[in-house]
């Protein structure tokens, strides 16, 4: 690992602190809030890679699990990591991986616009949203005590959210793709 990949995982572990300043929307029949947070699964993944993004996730894990305040509300802890928002939070490591891992596969180089925008959003949605939600709902209905059917349809609230989220997600990786040339290079 160089001292540029150090510098973009602690960038983009930076970014998802700052995006959990922005507050928590709460819904009333889901324990789960909607964050601006998960859309750094997104950006990390797509902008960064695989590798990289998950390990500037690992270190925001990290830093929640000592207690750093810098979930959105300012919460963290390993109270929060065990609780029903786990899942989400745990998840955010491997969403972010496959998110990168379909970015880098899809997207190239001396693509037309198109098929980098269509790379870009298909990676945020499958990474950012399936495997987030693959790994964060039955951590939730394991926790609660909520059956998987019940979760699964609360959760149908935060999809359109998440696909703006994928779309904001795809112009920023496709304007730093445009912008920034060599960043996207992996390590």
């Amino acid at each position: 690992m160089t001292t540029r990949d150090l510098v973009l995982v602690a960038l983009f572990t930076a970014i998802i602190v700052v995006l959990g300043l922005i507050p928590p929307v709460t819904l009333g029949f889901i324990p789960v809030p909607i964050t601006a947070q998960s859309m750094g699964v997104m950006l990390a993944g797509c902008i960064i890679g695989a590798r990289r993004g998950a390990l500037a996730y690992v270190l925001f894990v990290l830093l929640v699990a000592i207690g750093l305040p810098v979930l959105s509300g300012g919460r963290g802890g390993l109270a929060i990591i065990q609780g029903a928002t786990g899942g989400f939070i745990l998840g955010w490591i491997p969403a972010t991986f496959v998110t990168g891992l379909i970015a880098e596969r899809l997207v190239k180089d001396g693509q037309s616009e198109a098929r980098q925008f269509a790379g870009f959003f298909i990676a945020s949605v499958v990474g950012g949203i399936a495997v987030l939600y693959a790994i964060g709902m039955p951590w939730v209905s394991a926790v609660t005590g909520t059956p998987l059917t019940a979760v699964a349809t609360g959760s149908l609230a935060f999809i359109p959210g998440d696909l703006v989220k994928s779309v904001i997600a795809t112009l920023a990786a496709r304007a730093v793709l445009a912008g920034y040339p060599l960043l996207p290079q992996r390590a």
